[in-house]
């Protein structure tokens, strides 16, 4: 598992490294939030941890709204766990309401913290899951109803494109399991 540490604070960094290194197999920490399309881009990150501010003039989690809503329009997001010293019951709510998956201030219980990142991976995984299954299931239908909308003349040709695609384009295989002679099949395609 994958987790990006996101934290202006250098020493939070370390210290959040040296204690997640031993929960996950890779832990990358950043201190700019700009970086963050380049480091989800790169690669697969199960977990995001991050800061809620960044610029010591506005404390009021803005700038952590503002990535996190950024991480979560991604397609396959990963989970975000939100944390700062400046966290309030308002700020945590909406904070959810915006797709984070938690809230930790600081400064945290390391047992809290490590729970929490592991249960925000388990429910994202599940909630990409059933977003995957929903959108499988929409194509099926979508499949299935261009089907019932065609003629039996397209029916035909659908499927007879369709065991062509599975031999590979081998229009003598694909007759074969078309019960047809590869005349016969050349034929059928002329007419189309």
């Amino acid at each position: 598992m994958k987790l990006l540490i996101i934290d202006d604070n250098a020493a939070v960094r370390t210290t959040l490294k040296l204690l997640l290194a031993k929960e996950f197999d890779e832990v990358a920490t950043v201190g700019d939030p700009k970086l963050i399309p380049a480091i989800l881009n790169a690669g697969n990150v199960d977990a995001v941890l991050l800061d809620m501010n960044f610029d010591n003039t506005h404390l009021d989690g803005s700038e952590g709204l503002f990535w996190l809503s950024h991480i979560k329009e991604r397609e396959k997001a990963p989970a975000v766990v939100l944390i700062t010293a400046f966290g309030d019951v308002p700020l945590a709510v909406e904070a959810m309401k915006n797709g984070a998956e938690d809230f930790v201030t600081k400064p945290w219980d390391n047992k809290d913290l490590i729970d929490k990142l592991h249960r925000a991976i388990k429910k994202n995984r599940e909630t990409l899951l059933q977003r995957e299954s929903m959108a499988n299931a929409r194509k099926i239908e979508e499949k299935e109803k261009l089907q019932n909308d065609m003629t039996l003349d397209e029916l035909k040709m659908s499927h007879i494109r369709h065991v062509i695609d599975m031999c590979g384009g081998n229009l003598s295989a694909a007759a074969e399991k078309l019960g047809v002679n590869r005349q016969t099949l050349y034929n059928i395609l002329k007419k189309k």
